[in-house]
C-alpha cells in the first residue's frame, strides 16, 4: 500500500541490460536464481537493477564492512569478546579504537555496547571487529551510552531503516529529539530525552514492520497531538 508494496515479478522475457546485482535471500545458479528465502522480491532499478528478498529473518550472519552493535561478554588478554548475535562471538582489539595505545587503553567493561565495523568475517574464521576507519578515525564508533533503550528486530525492518531518506526516520525525529543507533545485526539503541519519549520511539520503531505508510502517520499524529 505504499511506494515499497509494489509487486515484482521474475519472467523468462526480455532480460535488463547492464549488470544484475543479486542481494540477500537469492543465490545464482547457472543462468538463473535460486530463491533461498521466504519474503518479498524486492528491486531497486539502475544498470541491470539489484533483486534482494525482504524476509523477516533475525538470526544476523556477519559480513565484512557491516556496522553491528556488540555486547562485551568477556576479556581476553588484549582482546575483548563480544556477542553480535551471530552463530559465535567477534573479536575486538583493545587497540582498535580512536587514540588506543598500550599505554592509553580504553575503558571497556562486560556488558558494555559496542557500536563497530566487521573488518574479518568469513565461515572459516573468527569474525573481527574495529571501532576506526582506515584513516583511523572513530566515524561514531565505538562504546554506546549507559543510558538509553537497546531491542532488537527482523534485518528486513534494519534495511528499511537504513534506507536513504528513509520516511520512518524523518517523522519520527519530528515528534521528539532523539539519539539511534542502528546495527546491521538486528540491534537498535534509542535515547530521548525521558524514559517515556524513549519507550514511545520503541514502541513505534517495532510497530512498524506491520504497519502502512499511512496507519504509521496516523499513529505519529495522535502522539503529537494534531
Amino acid at each position: 500500500e505504499d511506494a515499497e508494496g509494489e509487486r515484482l515479478r521474475l519472467s523468462a522475457g526480455a532480460a535488463p541490460q547492464g549488470r544484475l546485482l543479486c542481494g540477500p535471500g537469492l543465490r545464482r545458479s547457472g543462468a538463473g536464481l535460486l530463491v533461498t528465502t521466504c519474503g518479498l522480491l524486492r528491486h531497486r532499478p539502475g544498470g541491470g537493477g539489484a533483486f534482494w528478498v525482504d524476509s523477516q529473518q533475525k538470526r544476523y550472519v556477519p559480513v565484512k564492512g557491516d556496522h553491528v552493535i556488540g555486547i562485551v561478554t568477556a576479556k581476553a588478554g588484549d582482546v575483548f569478546r563480544l556477542d553480535v548475535g551471530g552463530s559465535e562471538p567477534a573479536s575486538l582489539s583493545y587497540l582498535a579504537f580512536e587514540g588506543a595505545t598500550k599505554r592509553n587503553r580504553p575503558n571497556v567493561q562486560v556488558g558494555d555496547l559496542i557500536y563497530g565495523q566487521f573488518v574479518v568475517a568469513n565461515k572459516d574464521m573468527e569474525p573481527e571487529m574495529v571501532c576506526i576507519d582506515s584513516s583511523g578515525k572513530s566515524s561514531g564508533m565505538g562504546i554506546i551510552g549507559q543510558d538509553g533503550f537497546l531491542f532488537k528486530v527482523s534485518l528486513g525492518l534494519i534495511r528499511k531503516l537504513l534506507a536513504p531518506k528513509c520516511e520512518i526516520i524523518q517523522e519520527l525525529s519530528q515528534l521528539y529529539p532523539f539519539e539511534l543507533v542502528i546495527g546491521m545485526n538486528g540491534r537498535i539503541w534509542v535515547k530521548a530525552k525521558t524514559v517515556q519519549q524513549t519507550l514511545i520511539i520503541v514502541n513505534i520503531l517495532e510497530a512498524c514492520e506491520y504497519m502502512t505508510a499511512e496507519q504509521r502517520k496516523q499513529a505519529l499524529a495522535k502522539l503529537s497531538g494534531n
